[in-house]
């Protein structure tokens, strides 16, 4: 498979990280001491980023800080937002408490690592805030027993476009990150989104869920399959993610829905269905079909099209080796597993 090369892009920070600095910044201001601009935190891998107050406030009882994330290069729907962290004593030996502010969001459903009723703020990123705290408490002579509220001003309409709702996850974002970094495109929060979707089906104990590359595939396997809201998980081009994430945690049946295009390049063996990192190989396309006036075809689409004439039922040959791929990626898993091909407009071409 062509892989097509692309620029070294701008790594960012996580939500996570974010949320620890302001606290960092905040319980420095509670204790006695000046907001640090900029604050500098330890990383889990040993990195010391230093990171720019966009806000600082302190009360007579409290001190709040607030970072803007920078994302780097990465699509991601929390840049530019601004994370802030409200910290407060709290009884002596509580240690460190968590609490969704504005635009951060609860747990409503089991199968998350938290428990329901519960701030989305993810273990690894609680981890990470109660370690520099505790870096902090000791600087002071200080015992580490806080109050850490997160909030995320708009973050309730930024979760919109993200698969909390479906998750179960109510009234705004989610406090990720395991690193604390941002890699471009590795959209390990995306991977993570979908093991967590994968978990909820499994505490809901749904029989069949569907990985979905977009939003027309998605739609046609509500119809075609008859699925409710949380087994239809939204994988995008993440194809490998899910299945080795099922693979090791396996549910009863599974349906991999997509295009023409990026069914096909699962086909191949492509695991990462992105134009910028798989293109499908047009002759190999026309040998699997025994069709070769397809070979020469700038597309998938076009490839169908000229299929068609000859009476080929291409979405049927490209469905069918998508399967062969699931089976291969699946190993033995015990998962019945299926494949949903959609054109643009969602209707079903093919159903294995």
């Amino acid at each position: 498979m062509e892989q097509i090369p692309h620029k070294k892009l701008r790594r960012g920070w996580t939500t996570g990280a974010c949320a620890t600095a302001a606290a960092r910044a905040a319980a420095c201001a509670l204790l006695g001491g000046d907001f640090p601009d900029p604050v500098r935190i330890a990383l889990p891998g040993g990195e010391t980023p230093a990171f720019a107050l966009a806000l600082r406030e302190k009360g007579a009882d409290f001190a709040r800080a607030g970072i803007v994330k920078d994302a780097g290069d990465d699509p991601d729907v929390t840049h530019g937002a601004l994370v802030i962290a409200t910290v407060r004593r709290a009884g002596a030996g509580q240690g460190v408490s968590f609490h969704a502010g504005e635009g951060v969001g609860t747990v409503t459903l089991p199968g998350l690592p938290l428990a329901v009723g519960e701030a989305a703020i993810n273990p690894a990123p609680r981890l990470m805030i109660r370690d520099n705290l505790e870096a902090v408490a000791q600087a002071f002579g200080q015992p580490c027993d806080f109050a850490v509220e997160i909030a995320i001003p708009g973050g309730e309409e930024l979760a919109a476009r993200t698969m909390n709702p479906r998750l179960g996850i109510n009234g705004g974002l989610s406090i990720l990150g395991t690193s604390g970094i941002v890699r471009p495109y590795s959209c390990a929060a995306w991977i993570a989104a979908i093991r967590e979707g994968l978990d909820v089906a499994r505490a809901l104990n749904l029989p069949h869920v569907a990985g979905c590359t977009g939003r027309m595939s998605e739609m046609a396997a509500r119809e075609t399959l008859g699925l409710c809201e949380q087994a239809l998980i939204d994988m995008g081009d993440f194809a490998g993610g899910l299945l080795k994430y099922i693979r090791a945690h396996p549910l009863p049946r599974l349906t991999i829905a997509g295009g023409l295009a990026k069914m096909a390049k699962l086909g191949q063996g492509a695991l990462d269905l992105h134009s910028a990192r798989a293109r499908v190989d047009m002759a190999r396309l026309a040998s699997d079909a025994a069709c070769p006036a397809i070979a020469g075809a700038v597309s998938v689409l076009q490839a169908h099209d000229l299929a068609r004439g000859q009476g080929i039922d291409l979405p049927a040959i490209i469905a069918r080796k998508a399967l062969e791929t699931i089976g291969e990626t699946l190993r033995h898993a015990p998962v019945r597993a299926g494949v949903l091909v959609v054109d643009r407009a969602g209707k079903v071409l093919a159903h294995v």
